[in-house]
């Protein structure tokens, strides 16, 4: 199957205090097409987590139209592209029922050694995808800039943030930086996301976070002694006088 979908109506428990689609659930649901996709391609976990190798994020980024709103019934699609050397692009898109693009997203992934913790040649494990092209793919994620003030602030990653993979999980990010946001984003409408995953964090280890807000963005840092660990944008449309 060149190109994975599914069918999912938004509960309760996926929406945010808007009736939105929380934006970590949002995260979770093309993480879990990645995952399911890539097994029914063959590359599951027999081929991956059995044999000590993990999938993580690198870089992502997402147009957002709209965010899908309780109740609402979605389409997600989800394919590969072609594999740049130790890197697994992937595409994604979530329609309305008329089949209108929500979100527009696109990720980079890559295989790390479960013990040694580092990124792997896949080719030396036999894990190959096979890239399409569907004419749909958005631009492949960049890094987003780092935050230029705001006062640095430490958190403590709980047990509840840690995935199988043993840190931290991608999409706890984004929780962290809707708590920190001036409440008044909250209402605002989300049109952009850019993250970059530069290290891990693991249970009980301290991030020092760095924040800044701008007219229409919010910028979010952390570092651990001294070394990148994630940046994170998100984009909001201009207010309407």
């Amino acid at each position: 199957m060149s190109v994975y979908q599914y069918e999912y109506r938004i509960l309760s428990s996926d929406t945010d205090a808007n009736r939105r689609l929380r934006l970590s659930r949002l995260m979770t649901m093309l993480q879990e097409a990645s995952i399911a996709h890539t097994t029914e391609l063959g590359m599951g976990r027999e081929k991956t987590l059995d044999r000590g190798l993990l999938w993580i994020v690198t870089l992502q980024q997402a147009r957002i139209a709209r965010l899908p709103e309780y109740d609402e019934p979605i389409r997600l699609k989800s394919w590969p592209g072609k594999m740049m050397h130790l890197l697994f692009p992937r595409y994604y898109r979530i329609e309305d029922k008329k089949g209108n693009a929500l979100v527009e997203a696109s990720a980079l992934w890559a295989l790390m050694d479960e013990k040694t913790r580092r990124v792997v040649f896949p080719e030396l494990y036999g894990v190959k995808i096979r890239g399409v092209h569907t004419g749909r793919e958005i631009p492949l994620p960049v890094a987003p800039r780092m935050p230029q003030d705001g006062e640095p602030s430490a958190f403590t990653v709980p047990f509840s943030y840690v995935d199988l993979n043993g840190h931290m999980n991608n999409t706890r990010y984004f929780d962290l930086a809707e708590d920190r946001m001036p409440k008044t984003l909250h209402t605002r409408r989300l049109c952009g996301v850019q993250t970059e995953y530069a290290r891990e964090a693991k249970e009980d280890e301290t991030i020092l976070l760095k924040s800044e807000v701008t007219p229409n963005a919010y910028l979010l840092s952390g570092e651990q002694n001294g070394a990148k660990l994630f940046r994170l944008m998100l984009t909001y449309a201009p207010d309407r006088d």
